[in-house]
């Protein structure tokens, strides 16, 4: 690799660590061509994405971006980096299934808001439902108290509705 590659490697890790709103390590060591296919296909599918450089040009392009947690106690051995983009719940997951299924696969360590999270922390973001979920959640809770009031109403129309129902039945008898 010649200086141009590798700025252009920097320059292409400095931007995806900006624009993605979590970032893993994990370390691939002993996988094979086809396993790392497959789990680059699946976080391709969940809108991730996994680079693979030697730690000396990731240490540079972390220490070259501001805003991102410091990673360079965790850079040891092949490690490959992931960047979620949009759904980093959904990145986590994958990873998590991947690592339960392959001995050779290991998370690391992860960056989200500049804060570096441990492979516990990945594993409780892995357990969160998708954004679409917990939108669905938060509406139904702040929809809950409105629909609640209109059904007591609801029903004190329709206990005046029966009242009135019986009284007619008893002026007809």
């Amino acid at each position: 690799m010649n200086r141009l590659e590798k700025a252009s490697l920097i320059q292409s890790l400095k931007e995806s660590f900006t624009n993605s709103e979590a970032s893993f390590l994990v370390g691939y060591k002993g996988l094979s061509v086809a396993q790392m296919q497959m789990l680059r296909r699946e976080i391709r599918s969940k809108g991730g994405k996994l680079k693979v450089a030697k730690n000396r040009l990731v240490r540079r392009a972390i220490g070259e971006v501001d805003g991102v947690c410091d990673l360079n106690d965790h850079l040891k051995d092949q490690l490959g980096i992931v960047f979620a983009s949009d759904e980093f719940t959904q990145v986590a997951k994958v990873l998590v299934d991947f690592s339960k299924d392959n001995p050779a696969f290991s998370l690391v360590a992860g960056c989200l808001d500049a804060v570096v999270i441990d492979t516990k922390k990945i594993s409780m973001l892995a357990k969160l439902p998708s954004k679409d979920v917990l939108l669905a959640k938060l509406c139904g809770t702040l929809n809950a108290p409105i629909s609640g009031v209109a059904q007591v109403l609801n029903m004190v129309t329709l206990k005046l509705l029966f009242v009135l129902k019986q009284v007619g039945e008893l002026k007809r008898q």
